[in-house]
């Protein structure tokens, strides 16, 4: 039984390595053989580093290794390229250490300045990292011990000494100098120094071939995949290069801080060009590093046979899903593309498509939410009501979509939208027209036909149609119209605080006036007399002074507010597009309700005129009855007529 206050203890006593000299060439390894030898760890273990001998040899590998000695000072002579990236050279070193267990106790001056020693990929670059919240106070041997400290992690990590590192007596020399200005140094965060530099080796480039044309994109997970654009052409611009072949080349060879001698790798070779080129639509350029092959002019690449081509019309019987996918290649690109379907129950381009080309010319109809862009676009079928046609030029035959452009005919609209500059309608069967000049041959029913210059109907067979004369049916104009009264309302303001500035400072300058000319004689009076001037009226004349000038500004200020609101008064006049010569004409008889409207913008008032069933009046214009009243009047073909003659006598 156990006496009380006893306790049972199982001492164990770590393994003491007493100083044991050995001859390396690789520490690392050593230390590791001789703490596994005492089961300790590695970590328990320090060393000095007692002497260092450098060995080269030139040898073939025909003959054994014959090693030779070279002294310390011939060591930084080693750093000749010639010598170094010859294959055959050799170069090791050999470590006598000494190595012994770590005291518990065991403290020197650098024992808070902890450093980790690491390279890059090729072992060619060395560095050592400081880290975060290292110090060391300077002593008379700090450099000495700094250099010591810095060689024991190079040969630990079976980094060469005195060889590629001559950076290391300057990174040394500064930290110590450093150090003795500061008397400390403390890092606040990690530093990271340069400590060897050897050779790097140039990577071997291997042959390659590039479709630059292709547009490649390195895809990741969160791009979203248009499925439906599958290049079935791709377009190309003048001087744009399509294809490059990148030529092989023959890395150069390197050494590494270990001493190691790195062969560059042989280059492969996978890719060489096996097509042709059409010589007149494409240029072959050959240098040193590639091959490169260069459009001539604008189009779409094409691959026939073996051989690449730059073309520019291409025909096709859908533009669907399916067949081609969506096909954009820029207005700018001079492609042609002629879609041959004409099925009445099919669409030539499919639900959902994008075409994007200089010119397209459809036989057939344009499915639902498709998408057609171009400088010139024909449609000889018929749009759907979701669908969109832009360009330049527009050629309809039935519009039941949107249609943007300057050039807009249509055949027959049912419903659809039009948005040009010019749009010329055969037969309006409801829909939204907004131009600058619209002409209707048959106008029906439910029409809103908005213009800035003039609408013309050459027959009217329906009713509820409204016909409106507005100079803000584009956006640009609106947003114009918009920024132009809030600069005046901003001017209106700045004015309104101007003319309060001034009437302040002119009852200052009034009620001072007469002390002020006061000041003045005596002023002079003192100046002629050679009498010195009192602080105080100095000082008082030069108030009055500054306030006259003052006044003066703010005066030239409000003229300058005032002329500047007269002109952006003139602006928003000129917003109207001369709306007093805009007209809307009628060449048959009236049939129904329908509405004719004038928008005026300055004043900002909207007037409208229903001509009266079977009226014959066929011209209309805004009238200005008196000052700043206006109101819609049917005009007489002889007044135009006349107007139209006193012009030409002009």
């Amino acid at each position: 039984m156990a006496l009380f206050g006893s306790k049972n203890k199982t001492e164990t006593k770590t393994n003491v390595v007493r100083p044991t000299v050995v001859r390396t060439q690789n520490v690392a390894k050593e230390i590791f053989a001789i703490a596994k030898s005492y089961n300790i760890k590695p970590e328990l273990l320090d060393f000095n580093i007692l002497d260092i001998q450098t060995y080269t040899s030139m040898n073939d590998g025909t003959k054994e290794m014959d090693w030779e000695e070279i002294s310390t000072s011939e060591l930084y002579e080693l750093d000749d390229e010639t010598a170094l990236l010859n294959p055959f050279f050799h170069i090791r070193q050999t470590y006598e250490i000494e190595i012994f267990s770590k005291s518990k106790n065991q403290e020197n001056e650098l024992s808070n300045f902890h450093v980790v020693v690491g390279a890059n990929a090729t072992k060619c670059k060395v560095y050592m990292s400081i880290k975060e919240g290292s110090s060391f106070s300077y002593y008379r041997r700090v450099e000495h011990d700094l250099r010591t400290l810095i060689d024991k992690k190079k040969v630990r990590a079976g980094i060469l000494v005195n060889i590629f590192d001559e950076m290391v007596d300057e990174v040394t020399s500064r930290l110590s100098a450093t150090a003795r200005v500061e008397e400390k140094i403390e890092y606040k965060q990690k530093e990271t120094l340069l400590i060897a530099e050897s050779f790097e080796p140039t990577e071997t480039r291997h042959d390659a071939l590039i479709l630059h044309y292709e547009n490649q994109q390195e895809i990741d997970e969160n791009t979203k995949i248009d499925y439906a654009s599958r290049g079935f052409i791709r377009g190309v611009k003048k001087d744009e290069l399509l294809i490059e072949y990148i030529k092989p080349k023959l890395g150069k060879p390197g050494r590494n801080c270990r001493g190691e001698y790195m062969q560059p790798a042989e280059p492969i070779i996978n890719h060489e060009p096996t097509f042709k080129v059409d010589d007149a639509t494409i240029k072959t350029v050959d240098t040193n590093e590639s091959i490169q092959y260069i459009a001539r002019e604008n189009g779409y690449i094409a691959l026939e046979s073996d051989t690449y081509i730059i073309k520019s019309n291409v025909d096709v019987g859908e533009i669907s899903f399916k067949t081609t996918g969506s096909i954009s290649s820029g207005l700018d690109s001079d492609v042609n593309i002629n879609v041959k379907e004409v099925d009445a129950v099919k669409d030539a381009i499919g639900s959902g498509m994008l075409v994007e080309v200089s010119e397209i010319e459809v036989e057939g109809n344009v499915g639902s939410n498709a998408k057609v862009i171009a400088l010139k676009a024909i449609v000889g079928g018929q749009t759907h009501a979701t669908a969109l046609i832009k360009a330049d030029t527009i050629d309809i035959n039935v519009h039941k979509g949107k249609a943007v452009g300057k050039s807009v005919r249509v055949t027959r609209l049912e419903h659809g939208e039009i948005i040009a500059e010019n749009a010329d309608i055969g037969q309006a069967l409801g829909g939204h027209i907004k131009a600058k000049e619209i002409d209707i041959e048959i106008c029906a029913s439910h029409v809103k036909a908005t213009a800035v210059n003039s609408i013309i109907i050459k027959k009217l067979q329906g009713s509820e149609n409204t016909f409106t004369i507005d100079p803000l049916i584009n956006q640009e104009a609106k947003k114009g119209l918009i920024k132009n009264q809030e600069m005046l309302n901003s001017l209106q303001e700045d004015m309104k605080e101007l003319s309060k500035e001034i009437k302040k400072y002119t009852i200052i300058i009034k009620e001072g006036s007469a002390a002020f000319l006061d000041i003045k004689k005596r002023l002079l009076h003192y100046k002629k007399n050679g009498v010195k001037m009192p602080e105080s009226f100095v000082k008082k004349y030069k108030q009055f002074v500054e306030v006259q000038e003052r006044l003066d500004r703010l005066k030239k200020e409000y003229d300058l507010k005032k002329d500047q609101y007269e002109l952006h008064t003139t602006k928003t006049s000129a917003f109207q597009h001369d709306i007093m010569d805009s007209r809307i004409i009628n060449r048959d008889r009236w049939v129904g309700y329908n509405e004719i409207r004038f928008k005026l913008v300055d004043p900002p008032i909207e007037l409208v005129y229903k001509p009266k069933e079977n009226s014959t009046e066929r011209i209309f214009g805004l009238v200005e009855v008196e000052e700043g009243e206006y109101e819609i009047r049917a005009l007489s073909e002889k007044n135009e007529d006349d107007s139209d003659d006193e012009e030409e006598s002009e």
